[in-house]
């Protein structure tokens, strides 16, 4: 008999990837909520999910074996609020907290991998004396405890750049502020957490010299197994936002065998179990240095073509598997092509969309390249500073996922692709 899988925030593009795993006859999916009603909106709307939720499972005849999601906030800290009734494998709330809260997850590191880290301060964005009470010296980064895709981040040279960044934080912070808050007050959190809300922000000396990467891996009976790393390139003002994710690493065997060690020693300590999680780490190849930058509880969704071109599977699999209770049995390297790239087309500057890509353009370039996946994210009409959860110096237009067999071979579609998917910005319209 299938399992019952219920999936959170499900939406179209990740359905045929879950349709098309190996096992996927296995499972029976069910939406328990959408991606549009819960990761869309002006607000995220964590109560009336959480009891939609609780009625749509209790009102379910079948059995519940199975509640999964692959995105970000608010979907992987609700997650074990929704399995903890019906005691499904996973982490505790405060678990996963511990890594998503991004003060939280930095005290524990310090005491567990302090030479991995940087240095780091709480701020509250609505204190008077805010940057009075900073400790770091410029250059910093500044970003709230909990926020997606460098949502208000801010690179900090001087108090001039400080104080202009607190404004708009203080103007905007309350849409993840609010629901997180309502998350942390299911939780049991320490003294000293307890008062470093959804409202604060963290600073954190710079640490972004070198190349970055994600480890994907997983937790299985405190086991700590790493299957996949993926290179993170940026671009653009201050190397803030990405130009793509390209697999699997070229980084030394030696580098991220130590960034699955220092994985290991933290989310013991931290006792997440029996779940996926993505790591993200700079390496400096000066002076052989690592820096752990942050801890996602959830697989990367932006990862899960990469996977399939190279080794042969979406690994949706390792989630649902975990999910499960059962040790995932993921493939390595069985896919179609030696390498894989999610490339995010971008802009730097705010305007109206004039054009994108026409419907026969598009058929043109799946025609050429038939493994080339394309998702827009702008329509025309659409202004660029009103789209939602954008990095604070560019606007991304689209994605294209695409496999090569070598590094020339990759830039090369990529170059053609854009050229046949030619997209309109007006900055000078107001």
């Amino acid at each position: 008999m299938a399992k019952n899988v219920f999936v959170v925030g499900l939406d179209a593009f990740n359905l045929s990837q879950l349709q098309s795993l190996k096992n996927a006859k296995e499972y029976q999916y069910h939406s328990l909520i959408s991606y549009k009603d819960i990761k869309t909106q002006s607000e995220f709307p964590v109560r009336s999910f959480l009891r939609q939720s609780t009625k749509t499972l209790q009102d379910f005849k079948g059995s519940i074996d199975a509640i999964v999601g692959y995105w970000d906030f608010p979907v992987s800290t609700v997650l074990p609020i929704v399995r903890e009734p019906y005691h499904l494998p996973g982490p505790s709330l405060e678990a996963v907290l511990k890594c998503e809260h991004k003060y939280w997850s930095r005290v524990i590191e310090a005491d567990v991998v302090p030479e991995y880290i940087p240095a780091f301060d709480k701020v509250n964005p609505f204190s008077d004396n805010a940057i009075k009470d900073c400790q770091l010296e410029y250059p910093f980064w500044l970003k709230p405890v909990k926020g997606v895709l460098s949502y208000l981040g801010f690179h900090i040279h001087n108090q001039q750049e400080f104080e202009k960044s607190l404004q708009l934080i203080r103007q905007n912070i309350t849409r993840y502020a609010e629901p997180f808050n309502y998350i942390l007050a299911q939780a049991k959190l320490p003294s000293e957490i307890v008062t470093v809300d959804g409202s604060y922000c963290i600073a954190e000396s710079i640490i972004s010299e070198g190349r970055q990467c994600t480890l994907e891996g997983y937790v299985y009976q405190d086991d700590v197994q790493i299957y996949g790393i993926v290179d993170s390139i940026r671009e653009g003002k201050h190397s803030s936002s990405f130009a793509r994710y390209q697999y699997p690493s070229s980084l030394p065997k030696h580098i991220t065998l130590r960034m699955g060690e220092v994985m290991s020693k933290v989310l013991k300590r931290m006792e997440y179990n029996n779940a996926p999680f993505n790591a993200e780490f700079y390496w400096d190849s000066n002076n052989d240095n690592i820096w752990l930058l942050e801890i996602n509880t959830r697989i990367s969704k932006s990862h899960c073509p990469l996977f399939k071109m190279v080794d042969g599977e979406y690994h949706h699999a390792v989630n649902i598997d975990l999910a499960l209770g059962n040790k995932p049995d993921f493939p390595h390297r069985q896919g179609q092509y030696k390498l894989a790239a999610k490339f995010m087309l971008r802009h730097y500057r705010d305007g109206i969309v004039k054009k994108i890509p026409t419907p026969d353009q598009i058929n043109d370039v799946t025609q050429r390249f038939p493994d080339i996946s394309v998702l827009f994210h702008v329509k025309p009409g659409m202004r660029l500073s009103e789209m939602r959860d954008q990095d604070s110096y560019s606007y991304e237009l689209a994605v294209f996922f695409i496999g090569a067999d070598s590094q020339e071979e990759l830039i090369r579609k990529y170059s053609i692709v854009q050229q046949m998917l030619p997209f309109g910005i007006n900055e000078s319209e107001k």
